[in-house]
């Protein structure tokens, strides 16, 4: 941090530290010896309901200067930037970084922000989105983070990796997706070489005005971030058209990120299952367990010659059991309890850091962290989209989603449903429970239909398409003659799946309108008391409902087919 490589930051001096106070509970600047007689001992700051610094906002795709950089010549100041085209050619292509595994590893030195509280918020970057996303993560729903390593050569030593000029592009991408009740999450890789629709894209500008970016078909994912002044929110848009998913946030970095975090750590362990001597990475290390840090650390989540089939695929596996074993790191009792490590990873976070307003500042990173917290390593499941050879190319150098693989992958985690074996026990006492309700539920359809005119019923829209619950409205009043259906708008709440809630005194009225529409059982929802005469039943339509007149779409599945890639963070995997 600045305190020990400049020799003062804020007025520290390097040979002070942060101790703990038993007696208070907050760690206390406790200063050396000698500076004893000078200054007096101070409590670390705190946050306050003032307004922290504002961050600085960027251009598009690009990370902003951030306080504390000095250039050569000794002049502090912002870094300067270089445009560039979105070229690159089979050495970019050998030797782009996957800095973005590590940006999950942010949110955990953000957390640490109180400490420095107006420093750290002053290093962050911030992008405006123009509207991308959702607006922000909710507490009490499922979280997407999109995180993205950009192949961005910006910072010292750097300009020798492939393209020195790039202007940033999606190197690397991870869709991480934290469960609603917070009990786990999966971490989605997508292939930078993928091929997908880039849709039409708005982005803010330097001077403040809104620029309409045209989308491509048919390009390479990366492609998304960058290319023709692309910025993170059009790869957060290009990552719903590709999943079905909407993306909260965004998270960025680049190679830095990999040399800094893994120092602040002191070092990540790696196993390696045979000797690497990788002259394009430049990593070289015998067979067995290392402790990485640095550029040592950079070359091996960058390297493709070392491990597997030498492709993409097999870089990300390799950048995956990087990341679990830098989480296990950060989890250790010695990183958690070293005030060195922690204000170290603090302030290495924060300077590799860009992010869009939704997590503009240190108070809302502290509160994506506290939701975060409490999810044990083994619930946490790396996955990749499956793949296949684009069947266009005679030499294959990009890949199509394999949606027979894909689809499953994506419904359960739209559906919130864990891809973690630890998580079965419980999903089975949910599938006994689940099934008895269905019996009971099955019952409930043994019985008399109301006439259609006698059907009250008010319709919300709880996750289906856009406009749903106004032409199902209409469709039930025209097509089936239940003139009493009102169409209610979107629902104060998003559910799961599509349902009807009805009294017991209305079971005839339920009946009636699961006919007409096609409900399971499943869908139907009785109340323990009866409702007044002329209450309608609450139709809420969800995420799997499609179109009026067509069928629910298959329930979600619960298992993954066998051949998609996964693995747990918990879990040491030795590279091969």
């Amino acid at each position: 941090m600045d305190a020990q490589s400049r020799g003062r930051a804020d007025e520290i001096d390097p040979a002070d530290q942060w101790v703990l106070n038993p007696r208070t509970g907050h760690y206390e600047l406790q200063l050396n010896d000698s500076a004893a007689q000078e200054r007096p001992k101070v409590a670390a700051p705190r946050r306050s309901s003032s307004s922290p610094a504002a961050p600085k906002t960027t251009s598009p795709g690009v990370p902003g200067p951030r306080r504390g950089d000095t250039p050569p010549g000794g002049r502090r100041g912002g870094r300067s930037r270089k445009g560039g085209g979105g070229g690159g050619g089979r050495r970019k292509k050998a030797l782009l970084i996957t800095s973005g595994t590590l940006a999950l590893l942010l949110v955990g030195g953000a957390a640490a922000a109180y400490l420095y509280y107006d420093h750290l918020n002053g290093n962050l970057s911030v992008t405006d989105i123009a509207g991308a996303g959702t607006g922000g993560f909710k507490k009490d729903q499922a979280i997407n983070i999109l995180v993205i390593g950009t192949d961005k050569r910006s910072g010292a030593g750097n300009e020798g990796y492939g393209d020195k000029d790039s202007v940033g592009h999606a190197d690397t991408t991870i869709l991480f997706h934290i469960a609603k009740d917070r009990s786990n999450a999966t971490a989605l890789s997508i292939p930078r070489d993928l091929i997908a629709n880039i849709p039409d894209c708005p982005t803010k500008q330097p001077d403040g005005t809104t620029k309409q970016i045209r989308g491509t078909k048919g390009v390479r994912f990366n492609n998304s971030l960058g290319q023709e002044g692309r910025d993170a929110g059009c790869t957060m848009r290009t990552v719903k058209e590709l999943t079905g998913i909407e993306v909260d946030n965004f998270m960025m970095v680049d190679f830095n990120a990999v040399k800094t975090l893994s120092t602040a750590v002191g070092g990540v362990p790696v196993c390696l299952e045979k000797a690497v001597d990788d002259e394009d990475s430049k990593l070289k290390l015998p067979q067995g367990e290392h402790r990485l840090q640095g550029e040592q650390a950079l070359a091996f989540v960058r390297t493709r010659h070392a491990f597997g089939n030498e492709s993409d695929l097999d870089r990300i596996k390799t950048q995956q059991q990087f990341l679990g074993s830098m989480m296990r790191e950060m989890k250790s009792k010695e990183t958690l309890t070293s005030p060195k490590k922690f204000f170290s990873l603090a302030e290495a976070a924060t300077k590799s850091l860009t992010v869009d307003q939704g997590l503009g500042s240190i108070d809302k990173l502290t509160d994506l962290a506290g939701e975060l917290k409490d999810i044990d390593l083994k619930n946490i499941t790396f996955t990749t989209m499956p793949v296949l050879d684009n069947p266009a190319e005679k030499v294959k150098a990009t890949v199509v989603v394999n949606q027979a693989l894909a689809e499953p992958l994506l419904q359960m985690i739209r559906g919130d449903v864990s891809l973690t074996e630890v998580e079965k026990k419980e999903q089975a006492a949910k599938e006994a429970a689940d099934a008895d309700a269905k019996a009971k539920q099955d019952a409930l359809l043994q019985g008399n239909r109301a006439p259609a005119g006698d059907v009250r019923v008010s319709v919300y829209n709880g996750g289906g398409p856009k406009g749903a619950a106004s032409t199902t409205a209409q469709w039930l009043q025209n097509s089936k003659g239940i003139s009493k259906a009102g169409n209610q708008g979107n629902a104060p709440a998003k559910v799961d799946a599509t349902q009807l809630e009805f009294a017991p005194n209305q079971a005839d009225q339920a009946r009636a309108l699961a006919d007409a529409l096609g409900l399971p059982a499943t869908a139907l929802k009785m109340g323990t008391a009866d409702a007044a005469s002329k209450t309608p039943m609450k139709l809420t339509l969800g995420p799997d409902f499609q179109k009026a007149g067509s069928p629910l779409a298959p329930p979600v599945p619960q298992e993954l087919p066998k051949d998609v890639q996964q693995a747990q963070a918990d879990k040491a995997i030795c590279a091969k």
